[in-house]
């Protein structure tokens, strides 16, 4: 998810590295237990369309390893990675192997759209996939539908991703219009009559996230819109969270990054502003978010001040070790990315990755973008996915998932609340009745 040009030098995860050029593979026999679909034949179909020969397809991706948003969506590509490397031994998706290229934007769109051109013209990529940002992702849409290059799975909740004039676009996690109403019906429900603040990204992120909650909330109980700039965000948010103080907000929503998150975290704190925060799912993962407040503060600050913020999750929160989704990719990311925490980023990392290797596999040997593309619009409902709900694409939702869970934040853990709940940009919220899918037992009994 998630959105600006690089600002004051921000901290970056402990251990991560600058991705290079990424190779990987998936076997048939590793398929075969996620999707219903026809075995694979080695080399068949050669080279079909570009970025595609006998024997690979090359990918490509721009996501920010510097920058503002670079905290904890740092780890996402390499745990998409770590989905090929556990496919790698045994021999790829329909013979081929998957190279995947991952270039650094510091989540800035002037530097996406140079490398993206970069990925299209030079690399020779087949399609993007798993790219993070709406400002950037935003910034390079437009070339890459009129080059018909699927713009697969990207990461951020944009309104954007399913318009028909981009038909080559994908998003992945639900939308922010679907996730504000959805947070905004929870916070009409149990916090009603009381003063609400909005605190947001000043672009279609936070813009989104907002119509959302708009379309839920009494615009007569929000008493200050307050946003910034990702691209000039410096500091704490002492300003911003001082007008909701003074406007006596007394639930504040935020649309926020990560690092965004943490800066209006501290500040509240040092006046002591204690409002009932209700956070984005892209802004609040807990680990992320409990490092920032550490690194910001210097050790004074962690995990403690998101005590009682409440969020929402589209998959199960890290923190359920119970889960059979979260023990399968604990299990992929201990062989294939070791050193990376168990974290939403690197769930999302791998859930993306394996949508991917799944859309590959229904397209079949004679691989074309067009018909990947057609995989995903007939078959993507049937994926198997960490997703709490099935993904919703089709020839005219090109979102992904539509549904999330509430949860609350207590000592630097998760815990989902209540029923999953679903909606769209338009129509009702409404409870999920269906199930969810287990993993593939070639992942969870990963050694």
């Amino acid at each position: 998810m998630r959105k600006g040009p690089p600002m004051r030098r921000e901290p970056r995860h402990v251990g991560r590295k600058r991705i290079g050029i990424i190779a990987a593979v998936l076997a048939t026999s590793l398929i075969a237990g996620a999707c219903s679909s026809s075995s694979s034949t080695s080399g068949s179909g050669g080279a079909t369309a570009p970025g595609v020969t006998a024997t690979s397809i090359t990918i490509g991706a721009t996501t920010p390893l510097t920058g503002p948003a670079a905290p904890g969506y740092d780890e996402i590509a390499a745990a998409s990675n770590a989905v090929f490397k556990w496919a790698n031994a045994t021999g790829g998706v329909n013979g081929r192997q998957i190279n995947y290229i991952v270039k650094d934007d510091g989540y800035n769109p002037a530097t996406t759209v140079s490398l993206t051109r970069e990925l299209v013209q030079q690399n020779n990529i087949f399609a993007t996939v798993g790219s993070l940002g709406t400002p950037t992702q935003a910034a390079a849409q437009g070339f890459l539908n009129t080059n018909k290059v699927p713009q697969l799975f990207v990461e951020s909740g944009c309104n954007c991703w399913s318009q028909p004039q981009y038909p080559w676009t994908f998003g992945w996690q639900p939308n922010y219009t679907t996730e504000g109403k959805i947070l905004g019906q929870y916070i009409k429900q149990n916090f009603a009559g009381q003063k609400i603040g909005y605190l947001y990204q000043a672009d279609e992120f936070g813009q989104d996230f907002i119509k959302g909650l708009d379309a839920e909330l009494p615009a007569t109980s929000v008493v200050s819109r307050q946003n910034y700039d990702a691209a000039t965000l410096a500091g704490p948010m002492s300003d911003q969270i001082a007008a909701l103080k003074a406007a006596g907000a007394q639930v504040v929503c935020l649309g926020t990054i990560p690092a965004a998150t943490a800066l209006a975290l501290l500040p509240a704190a040092s006046i002591g502003y204690k409002p009932q925060f209700v956070t984005a799912n892209v802004g609040s993962d807990p680990p992320t978010v409990d490092k920032l407040l550490a690194s910001f503060s210097k050790g004074a600050a962690g995990s403690a001040l998101m005590n009682g913020m409440i969020s929402d999750a589209f998959m199960p929160p890290e923190s359920d070790t119970s889960n059979a989704w979260i023990q399968a990719i604990q299990k992929v990311l201990t062989k294939y990315d070791p050193g990376a925490p168990l974290d939403g980023n690197t769930e999302t990392g791998v859930g993306i990755g394996y949508t991917f290797i799944q859309a590959l596999q229904k397209a079949g040997p004679k691989l074309t973008r067009a018909g990947l593309v057609s995989a995903i619009e007939t078959d993507a409902a049937k994926f198997v996915t960490p997703g709490l709900v099935p993904l919703t694409y089709s020839k005219s939702d090109h979102f992904g998932y539509s549904g999330v869970q509430m949860m609350t934040i207590n000592n630097g853990a998760a815990t989902t609340m209540g029923p999953v709940y679903t909606s769209a940009i338009s129509g009702p919220v409404k409870a999920y009745t269906g199930s969810t899918q287990p993993p593939p037992a070639s992942m969870l009994n990963l050694k």
